[in-house]
């Protein structure tokens, strides 16, 4: 008979963890089901706090952890299946890989309560950290927070109070006090999110503030992800970027979305002209790759009426092996592995830093965010002059159509709530869209489809607390919760 993996907690309390954590991904967009994800957080808690000791609850962490993380990010197999004959292989390597180490925060998380004498409050706390430091370790990948179930309801509004982490935790500790199944705890836990629900709502009845009065132009090319680099096809997909942005009226600003010329802009290139011409006379963000030499960059240019590219910023927080690859000299010579999303070599260079881009007196000062710079809280807190709107250009058609634009669509809402910025959105299949200071949709286009979206830019609110003070208030909340849980035991006299 095969020995049993040291610590390992036998099939059913197994079976048990993979239903708890795959459910607990039902609140995540587009079903936002966030009620089964409190009850199977609860009964995942639970589980974790009955286990014999560090390793067994380690087990059920990391069971519970990859399953959540493969039901809640099914998109991730999407990007294998742009070109199948190439990459579909990888698929599962992925999926078993990314699953399983974004588990392991969970893993360590549950072993870590077994080490206090309140176990079901203590994986809550652990659970909270390591979702936080998940955000950054290993460059970060901050996907499918339990706080982000709430983006739809005025829960999410408390974000601009201590920012996503801290709604994780407040999420998590709520679900603990089910777990206890004792009357006062749950209450008290029920309590907590009506709380917050009560504030949201109360936030979001509040007067608008003053919009200034400009009009963005958000273009959706629509160009499938298995044609965008078609050249067969290159002049048909800038005939729609061009068409959309020359028709009448005119906007203050038109905003192109990530990598959508499917040119180069070479010296003495005609191609500013003509994106200046079909400006009408304003100017044109672009996404566009730049090189020089031979490096290459995720980039976004401001094409002016005169044809002269104004102002450039290059994606600064790249995706690893979509944009490039860890070591990707040694992997490229290798193995022939190259980033996905790149077309230059084996992937792109990250830029210096987030900037705001000083767009004039009538557009003010723009936070540009490419693609997956959305999903990082802390890439649009910056020195410098605050921003008075946020600019997301991305390519969302790598995810596919049922769950990953809508998941990605959802981090940027959280985005405007946290700054109180407005967030002008152009996605090359979608979802384009206009969202105000509070993270509501004031104006969208439907998904993968061709158009172009005229959308008056919301005003922006005070700087909320969020936007000042960052994680801080809540690296004190944990420490002091942490200080509480893990406290030594008295020696008896």
């Amino acid at each position: 008979m095969p020995r049993r993996l040291p610590g390992w907690p036998g099939v059913r309390p197994v079976a048990l963890a993979a239903l708890f954590g795959a459910l607990a991904a039902a609140g995540q967009a587009p079903l936002g089901w966030w009620p089964v994800t409190l009850v199977a957080l609860a009964g995942l808690i639970r589980l974790v706090a009955r286990m014999p000791g560090p390793a067994a609850a380690a087990w059920i962490g990391l069971i519970g952890g990859a399953c959540h993380f493969a039901a809640a990010m099914t998109w991730i197999v999407e990007p294998f299946l742009v070109d199948p004959a190439r990459h579909a292989w990888m698929i599962p390597f992925a999926v078993v890989l990314l699953n399983a180490g974004l588990g392991l925060f969970w893993a360590g998380a549950a072993a870590a309560s077994a080490l206090s004498r309140h176990r079901i409050a203590a994986f809550a706390v652990a659970l909270a950290v390591a979702e936080l430091a998940r955000g950054y370790v290993l460059t970060g990948f901050p996907w499918a927070l339990p706080g982000h179930v709430w983006v739809d309801t005025p829960l999410a509004q408390t974000v601009a109070l201590a920012g996503p982490y801290a709604l994780t935790l407040a999420t998590l500790l709520a679900a603990a006090a089910l777990a206890t199944l004792r009357p006062l705890p749950a209450v008290l836990g029920l309590a907590l999110l009506a709380a917050g629900w009560g504030w949201g709502s109360w936030r979001l009845a509040e007067p608008e503030p003053p919009a200034p009065g400009v009009t963005i132009r958000l273009v959706q090319p629509n160009a499938a992800q298995d044609l965008k680099w078609d050249p067969d096809l290159a002049r048909d997909h800038f005939e729609r970027l061009i068409a959309n942005t020359a028709l009448p009226p005119r906007p203050d600003l038109t905003i192109w979305p990530e990598t959508a010329l499917p040119y180069l802009i070479d010296e003495g290139s005609m191609l500013p002209d003509i994106i200046a011409e079909a400006g009408q006379g304003a100017p044109v963000l672009i996404g566009f790759q730049r090189i020089e030499g031979d490096r290459a960059w995720n980039s976004l240019g401001l094409v002016m009426p005169d044809g002269q590219i104004a102002l450039t910023y290059d994606k600064h927080h790249l995706v690893p092996f979509g944009e490039y690859i860890p070591m990707g000299d040694l992997a490229f010579d290798w193995f022939g592995i190259r980033a996905f999303a790149s077309q230059a070599g084996a992937g792109y260079s990250p830029g210096p830093a987030a900037v705001t881009l000083d767009l004039g007196p009538r557009l003010g000062r723009a936070l540009p965010l490419i693609c997956y710079e959305a999903v990082f809280p802390q890439s649009l807190r910056i020195p410098g002059p605050r921003a008075s709107w946020i600019i997301q250009a991305t390519n969302d058609a790598w995810f596919g159509t049922l769950t990953g634009p809508w998941q990605h669509f959802a981090q940027a809402r959280f985005r405007a709530i946290e700054q109180g910025l407005p967030l002008a959105r152009a996605a090359n299949t979608g979802i384009t869209a206009m969202v105000d200071a509070r993270g509501r949709v004031t104006a969208e286009l439907p998904f993968a489809t061709e158009g172009r979206l005229d959308a008056a830019l919301p005003g922006a609110l005070p700087p909320p607390p969020y936007a000042r003070w960052g994680e801080t208030p809540l690296l004190l909340v944990l420490a002091l919760l942490a200080l509480w849980l893990w406290r030594p035991r008295r020696a008896k006299a």
